[in-house]
């Protein structure tokens, strides 16, 4: 799968495509229901893929704060591919962009540039200045350039429409089982593994990885998980992934003023992971974040979601 990084990266030589455009935060199961759609109409057309991104997220540049990010934009591309895109445009979202009329997004980014023989979209799809860009008004357009015009309609389930909002809102509520249904995966932090305390090796007897996050990272909320840890930059054959317990909060026992989040790996303590990038997925929601009167008290409890983790994750 190609990757490019702004319009002047796409090779001049490009031919016919179709193009499914979104933010594409997630890349949940409704975002892969508009990049299967568009797949199935390159199958039939006979020609390429290519799904138009956007990176930092609109509400970023038009409100000066945007969304907690559930996938990184290199996350993103990778699963964007793996949902049927043959190629992947990360489309700096910037003042100038988002000032451009409707007409002229249309004419230089799908028609110029990814010479767009059909456009798919989600059915409340708005592009161009103020948002006055519609799916009425991009099959107008595809009248004028050549390309046909389709939007996707939401893919809902009993809880509603599948939206980044409502996985958001769940991740919010500790409910990382529903936000991976919506998903169609565990959700996913990356980071690095930073020096913290030390409390879980020297005090506690749990060493943990503290991971230092991208700014914005949408975490669930605060509490205990079952769940893994792994190296994304591992090569073949070396160990890279191993079944957690994670704590996400403040470490009211100690005081603790910071949210972090810390993994643990199962019954390991022979772990060098310092400086490592690590991702790691939430399965399993175990209890809530609790402050206790004691160290011991502490320990216990620990024990006790240590044990909860290892029996929910064996059961898969």
């Amino acid at each position: 799968m190609r990757r490019w990084d702004g319009l002047e990266s796409i090779p001049s030589g490009w031919e016919r495509s179709v193009v499914a455009v979104g933010v594409f935060d997630g890349v949940h199961h409704g975002h892969r229901a508009i990049v299967g759609a568009a797949a199935e109409l390159g199958r039939g057309l006979g020609v390429p893929v290519v799904a138009v991104t956007f990176e930092p997220h609109p509400q970023a540049v038009l409100h000066g704060t945007g969304p907690s990010v559930l996938t990184p934009v290199d996350r993103r591309v990778e699963l964007l591919g793996r949902s049927g895109a043959d190629a992947v445009v990360v489309l700096p979202f910037t003042e100038e962009l988002a000032a451009l009329p409707p007409e002229e997004f249309a004419r230089r980014v799908l028609v110029d540039h990814l010479h767009a023989a059909a456009v798919v979209v989600g059915e409340d799809f708005r592009f161009g200045h103020r948002a006055a860009g519609t799916v009425a008004l991009l099959h107008a357009l595809g009248g004028e350039h050549g390309f046909t015009a389709r939007g996707v309609p939401l893919l809902s389930d009993d809880g509603g429409p599948v939206t980044s909002t409502r996985v958001r809102g769940l991740l919010a509520e500790g409910d990382v089982a529903g936000a991976a249904e919506l998903l169609g995966r565990p959700h996913r932090v990356e980071g690095q593994v930073v020096h913290g305390a030390a409390r879980g090796r020297e005090l506690l007897g749990f060493p943990t990885a503290n991971m230092d996050l991208a700014p914005g990272s949408a975490v669930p909320g605060d509490g205990v998980y079952a769940g893994w840890m792994s190296r994304p930059d591992a090569a073949p054959g070396e160990e890279s992934r191993w079944p957690a317990a994670i704590s996400v909060g403040t470490n009211p026992t100690f005081d603790g003023a910071e949210r972090t989040v810390e993994a643990y790996a199962l019954d390991r303590d022979d772990l060098d992971l310092y400086g490592l990038p690590m991702a790691v997925e939430f399965t399993v929601h175990i209890r809530g974040q609790e402050r206790f009167d004691s160290v011991d008290e502490l320990v216990r409890a620990m024990n006790r979601d240590v044990d909860r983790c290892r029996k929910v994750l064996a059961e898969g």
